[in-house]
């Protein structure tokens, strides 16, 4: 594992059951951190408090990550931004790991998997603007916020588009 802004050393706690240790800091998020509509930017601050417990089997990680969003409203496609708070509790174990659970690496905590995973949790999969979003018109496109009053006529059933060509031909 190598350093990062996410891995912290646990060596401090010294596995004695009890001790802990408590972090209030603020670090750049990592990449891809959200769903493909809203997420959180590469390099944006993440408001990080974070308390390390030893206990018996491996150490406790307990937080919250403050976090700002950015994306489109799965509606009309304007900008959506806002800010999100992501708890988490994890235990990383020290000794056997299985597949499922995380393990520290010597003394090395990793905190971005939980982290992810708990961001991720906290976003909305559909954002929108406002609850009320009309979206787009289907048609043409047109955002219908802006035009409460869109229309485009009556719909002609397909099956008779073919004829609506005579009526609009110039007399011969």
């Amino acid at each position: 594992m190598t350093s990062g802004p996410l891995v912290f050393d646990t060596q401090v706690l010294g596995r004695r059951p009890g001790t802990e240790k408590s972090y209030e800091l603020v670090v750049g998020a990592p990449a891809d951190l959200g769903l493909d509509v809203f997420g959180v930017e590469e390099g944006s601050d993440i408001a990080l408090e974070l308390r390390l417990e030893a206990v018996m089997d491996g150490v406790l990680a307990t937080g919250t990550a403050s976090v700002h969003a950015v994306g489109e409203c799965v509606r009309c496609l304007d900008r959506v931004e806002e800010d999100f708070d992501a708890d988490f509790t994890e235990l990383y174990l020290y000794d056997d790991a299985t597949e499922d659970d995380l393990a520290l690496e010597g003394d090395l905590l990793d905190l971005e998997p939980v982290l992810r995973d708990a961001v991720v949790l906290a976003l909305p999969h559909n954002p929108l603007c406002d609850p009320e979003c009309p979206g787009l018109c289907p048609d043409c496109g047109a955002r219908l916020a802006d035009d409460p009053d869109h229309t485009h006529g009556e719909a002609i059933d397909p099956r008779w588009a073919a004829l609506t060509q005579l009526t609009e031909r110039p007399e011969e």
